[in-house]
């Protein structure tokens, strides 16, 4: 009998659900005629006047993973992982982890030889704080190569195995030889790294929310106003729990857009961000709805201030693991803690004009978060204001072939609707819920929630009227 087993450990995570599924609201609205040669699934939400509205089909959420209670991606602390495999396969998908935004500040090494490798060198290195082996021998061998390696590890090691058998009683077994965590091909490298992050997560501050950052491709195109409203289809639609923050500290327009007057902004949180912590940033949130907090940018010019890096993201931090989701307001700037921001997100939302300042823009940013972010969803892009009067404009399927993403969405210019939201203090689906846009945006909301939304249809005095 072998001594008892150090590789103890209680927590074993073996779901792993496809966060990314066929869209059941695809069919919100009906193509545009320049559109039609865009495949059904991957049609953009098209958005226009004098186009007519199919009735939602409400179906099975499309973001299983990401749902209330899960949240986002936390970045995986210090940890060294030494990986021990047998195909190349497995190496090819532990590069990938590897070089993955969610690595964080661990250490990866990979060594062929599966778990005779592993016992090799634990006989002459230190214990690891992960040990990923791989072993494709029938279930005795196996159990019988666990055990000689558990005589070589320390009790603080989590050891997670890739095995060839999908048997329920081998699972057991190497759970009760505490083994944490058992997977079977095929996987993808998301998987792989979210099963390691729920090894690893602080018991102290096990959450993080869903961080989904929106900036514009060019200044003037709408981004801050595309924030403000999906923050509200958010917590008023979707129903959950959200905040939203703007990071343009100079020219923020949240608090206008809310109809509200902070005493306290998101510049008190960061210029003192050593003592924002979780009740500190709770005194300094805004409530504009009993599921929405806003932290606002000052309402004047009067102070410069000039943030280190470091603020930014610590501050992000905090109020992320406060929060089911996190809508961040990102200024039309280029620096580090802005690139920074967007690759750490979960979701990315670029918000561009059908013109050429933002296609060229928009490329930029799309080319180099689609390169930091290989095992994410691309980023997400809108094009908002199509169809302005005598504007010239880059067709959208033009648009989307070029930029490399498909629009998720197409706002039409309705400047009666914005410009009565903006000056009452309201957001656009306060104003009128069942217009193209606001349906539009509710469409957003529930692509990154998974949950549906139902169209609101005006009713017949309204269509009479002709409102």
């Amino acid at each position: 009998m072998p001594k008892e087993n150090p590789l103890l450990e209680s927590d074993f995570e073996s779901d792993f659900e496809d966060v990314f599924a066929d869209d059941p609201m695809a069919d919100l609205v009906l193509p545009r005629e320049e559109q039609a040669t865009v495949p059904a699934q991957d049609s953009p939400v098209i958005v226009d006047l004098e186009t007519p509205q199919r009735e939602l089909e409400h179906d099975q959420p499309i973001f299983t993973a990401m749902d209330d209670g899960v949240g986002g991606d936390a970045v995986l602390p210090a940890i060294s992982i030494q990986v021990f495999y047998e195909r190349d396969e497995t190496r090819l998908l532990m590069e990938v982890c590897e070089r993955d935004r969610r690595m964080g500040r661990a250490t990866l090494q990979s060594h062929a030889g599966g778990i005779p490798a592993a016992i090799d060198y634990m006989r002459q290195n230190p214990t690891p704080n992960l040990l990923v082996i791989e072993s494709t021998a029938r279930s005795a061998q196996l159990l019988s190569e666990i055990d000689r390696l558990a005589e070589h590890c320390d009790e603080t090691v989590k050891v997670m195995v890739i095995g060839a058998i999908n048997d329920i009683a081998l699972y057991r077994q190497l759970v009760a030889r505490g083994v944490s965590e058992y997977m079977v091909p095929p996987f993808q490298p998301l998987q792989i790294l979210r099963t390691i992050s729920g090894l690893f997560a602080d018991p102290d501050a096990p959450f993080v929310g869903k961080q989904i950052s929106v900036v514009g491709a060019k200044g003037g195109v709408g981004a801050s106003t595309i924030a403000h409203n999906l923050a509200w289809a958010l917590a008023e639609t979707t129903k959950v729990n959200t905040t939203l923050v703007d990071l343009d500290l100079s020219f923020g327009t949240t608090a206008l857009d809310f109809n509200q007057e902070p005493t306290q902004t998101v510049a008190d949180a960061l210029l003192q961000p050593e003592r924002a912590d979780d009740a500190v940033i709770e005194r300094l949130l805004a409530k504009a709805s009993d599921r929405l907090s806003l932290f606002t940018a000052p309402a004047s010019i009067g102070q410069i201030m000039d943030i280190p890096d470091e603020s930014y993201l610590s501050v992000i931090e905090v109020v992320r693991r406060n929060v089911p989701y996190l809508v961040l307001d990102l200024p039309h700037v280029w620096s580090r803690w802005v690139q920074r921001t967007l690759v750490a997100s979960d979701e990315v939302i670029i918000v561009c004009q059908p013109d050429l300042a933002s296609l060229r823009n928009g490329k930029n940013y799309i080319d180099q978060l689609k390169a930091a972010r290989p095992n994410d969803t691309p980023p997400r892009l809108i094009i908002n204001m199509s169809g302005v009067p005598k504007r010239p404009e880059i067709p959208v399927k033009d648009f989307g072939a070029a930029i490399g993403v498909e629009p998720e969405v197409i706002l039409p210019f309705e400047p009666e609707l914005f410009g009565t939201a903006a000056n009452n203090g309201q957001m656009i689906s306060e104003t009128d819920a069942t217009a193209r846009s606001s349906q539009a945006i509710d469409h957003l909301a529930s692509l990154l929630t998974g949950r549906s939304v139902e169209v609101q249809q005006k009713s017949f005095i309204k269509k009479l009227l002709g409102k």
